[in-house]
């Protein structure tokens, strides 16, 4: 089964995202359900690896946090686009939860990431869409900046690939300690 660990967006959070997408050619939009803001990429895994996985997972502490999306990129080289983002501003929280997850994946036996951790939401997949359409897209709603939602948990999701793009299943979601709200809440 091919896996990761992502976190779940709001639905009023997907439910912004998906008012930019349109008017773009050369654009596969990402469909509501399946927004979500990669944690870890694991791949192929065993059942018995991902039963590891979960175990080492739910071992994971970290407390819940606000977060923001904001802006918008592209990865792709310059000639050649491939996906459409919009990212986050920056949050030691979500860094320091990301940190713990890749601790408790390499604990299982997978491989570290040799990616830099770039915290976005893929909103398109692109296929030949015309430059100067792209960069007036981006310039239109660049600016776009979400109100804060709370992250309170992440979910293990597998991903079923077909025809028509992939599918993800949510399998296992773990929660955050809520040690923040206790603490604000204290005289």
């Amino acid at each position: 089964m091919r896996l990761f660990i992502a976190l779940d967006l709001p639905a009023s959070v997907r439910d912004r995202l998906t008012m930019v997408q349109g008017g773009l050619p050369g654009a596969r939009w990402v469909a509501p359900e399946s927004l979500h803001l990669t944690l870890r990429f694991v791949g192929d895994a065993s059942h018995d690896m991902a039963e590891d996985l979960v175990a080492a997972l739910s071992r994971v502490r970290a407390s819940a946090f606000d977060l923001t999306l904001g802006g918008m990129g592209l990865f792709g080289d310059r000639r050649r686009a491939r996906m459409l983002w919009v990212g986050t501003e920056p949050s030691a929280p979500l860094r320091h939860l990301q940190a713990k997850i890749e601790q408790a994946a390499q604990s299982t036996g997978l491989g570290a990431e040799h990616r830099k951790f770039h915290p976005h939401v893929t909103i398109a997949r692109l296929k030949d869409a015309p430059r100067s359409r792209l960069e007036g897209f981006i310039a239109d709603h660049g600016g776009l900046y979400l109100p804060p939602f709370t992250v309170d948990g992440f979910t293990l999701f597998r991903s079923h690939l077909g025809s028509e793009g992939a599918r993800y299943e949510p399998l296992v979601e773990f929660e955050l300690d809520r040690l923040q709200e206790s603490v604000a809440a204290m005289p």
